[in-house]
């Protein structure tokens, strides 16, 4: 018999959907519905509703179409399957073991996607395998595309910022009613989700809002300076034929809006301050404006933001290859490739390629693409904000590297970029991950270790401690270390 417990929020109450022992509450809004002008103001608050709203699938953020398969390969399981239309998509979704329990830890994930892609309900993301484990666990959507990104003049920046933040409010009003503990939130997310995690912690709000934080591939060195998201901005009413006002914005259809950001892919950011820290792979980003967010994430922290906050921040050895082996670009990597990518990224691009080299002395060419461009995406700003962190001793810092390796698309997949999110929520026995062109590749789905490294992440969630943890026996495929220095014993 399925009992189908109700929960009270300040609000309005929630039925959830019991499964295998697990309650699950889908799509509660956390902030008002998105119309015309407001898609480009702050969130305002959720409106109350009478009666009893059921647990359902919510409408998404507007995304382009699922071109979903990067190059081949099907990621729908990471990114949903497209676009649900609706105003009322600042949504979350609750899985909790036990509604009536207290005190239970709470993760709130953020998902990637580029900011233009995405959803906190994609299959991936099921939250059944923390709530197993005592951990409340919240996906939600957040502002992408123009909506949640774009520069206007006279509007707030760093919108997405914005709405992850109103979701950490709302988890710290209603999550108790869930069984869960306000006093212990840990904000986790990846890629895209994991550079606006790093955002979030260098919000003021942050310290009264979170306990944790974890940045999975991301980058906290990559925000836009206003002159490189002012030229996003200008491209985009270009393709639109309007002038880059909020008023002329206000009244441009969501499909629009994403089908000219998508117009503007592969727009050069490179200034002759700073090269384009996403290479072109999207247009979109947090942005440095005053108010919002004065410096990078990474000089945030190391100002002392987020010092009481526990931080888990780490890397996947191949993340590039997730860009360049589906199309066989990689294997066929040249001397050209590598002298065109060095040059996107540093002024003198022969004395980095050395650098490399003598870092790299026996790598093949193509193994020296995936590192350099690996480094320039994710690494180098995350390794920043690990140390950055591990300054300020009154809150514990890690790192970890990921490195198990996809043996898809002939071998080249290796440890690239997503692939430790099957890990992380325990779902590597997804049928649509696994096959010789899907993101585990053919070979038996890893499931000890998935169980491993998820346990792992619910540790961190429930205690911040992974001292003694560095190499779980399990899995050799996550390396943890400590940055935090030992306090000298007095």
């Amino acid at each position: 018999m399925h009992h189908h417990a109700q929960v009270t929020t300040a609000q309005g109450t929630v039925r959830g959907v019991q499964h295998d022992g697990v309650h699950a509450f889908r799509g509660i809004p956390y902030a008002a519905p998105l119309t015309g002008a407001s898609r480009f103001a702050a969130p305002e608050a959720p409106r109350p509703w009478s009666g009893v709203r059921e647990s359902a699938v919510s409408p998404t953020a507007p995304t382009p179409p699922p071109g979903s398969r990067v190059n081949g390969l099907d990621l729908t399981a990471l990114t949903g399957d497209g676009w649900i239309e609706g105003l009322e998509y600042l949504t979350l979704n609750v899985w909790t073991p036990e509604p009536a329990a207290a005190g239970l830890p709470v993760m709130l994930f953020v998902h990637g996607g580029g900011f233009l892609a995405g959803t906190g309900q994609a299959l991936l993301y099921d939250g059944t395998s923390f709530a197993r484990n005592g951990v409340v666990l919240v996906t939600c959507n957040y502002r992408l595309g123009a909506p949640g990104w774009l520069l206007l003049p006279g509007r707030p920046d760093n919108r997405g910022t914005l709405d992850v933040i109103a979701a950490l409010s709302w988890i710290q009003e209603n999550i108790a009613a869930f069984g869960g503990d306000p006093g212990n939130v840990t904000i986790f997310g990846q890629s895209a989700g994991a550079a606006l995690t790093a955002t979030v912690l260098a919000h003021p709000a942050a310290p009264t809002l979170l306990c944790r934080a974890i940045s999975q591939s991301g980058n906290a060195m990559g925000a836009f300076t206003t002159e490189q998201a002012t030229r996003v901005t200008y491209a985009v009413a270009r393709h639109l034929g309007v002038r880059p006002t909020i008023e002329d914005f206000a009244d441009i259809p969501d499909a629009r809006l994403v089908s000219a950001i998508t117009g503007i892919a592969g727009l050069d950011l490179t200034t002759e301050e700073q090269p384009d820290p996403l290479l072109g792979l999207t247009p979109l980003a947090p942005v440095l404006t005053a108010g919002t967010l004065e410096q990078q994430p990474a000089e945030a922290v190391a100002s002392g933001a987020a010092a009481g906050i526990d931080l888990l921040v780490g890397t996947n050895t191949d993340e590039a290859a997730l860009y360049l082996a589906p199309t066989g670009a990689l294997a066929a990597t040249s001397e050209e490739d590598l002298l065109a990518l060095a040059a996107r990224i540093h002024p003198e691009p022969h004395g980095l390629l050395h650098a490399y080299r003598a870092q790299h002395p026996h790598a093949s060419a193509a193994q020296l693409r995936t590192a350099i461009m690996t480094d320039h995406l994710f690494a180098s700003g995350s390794r920043r904000l690990a140390h950055a962190h591990a300054q300020h001793p009154d809150s514990r810092t890690y790192s970890y590297e990921f490195s198990w390796r996809s043996a898809a698309f002939d071998g080249n997949l290796g440890a690239c970029h997503c692939i430790e999110l099957p890990f992380v929520f325990n779902r590597a026995d997804l049928p649509s991950l696994s096959g010789p062109q899907a993101l585990l590749g053919p070979g038996p789905a890893p499931l000890e270790e998935a169980a491993a490294v998820h346990a792992t992440w619910a540790r961190f969630a429930s205690t911040g401690d992974l001292d003694g943890h560095h190499s779980d026996g399990s899995t050799q495929a996550l390396r943890i270390e400590s940055l935090t220095p030992t306090p000298v014993a007095s």
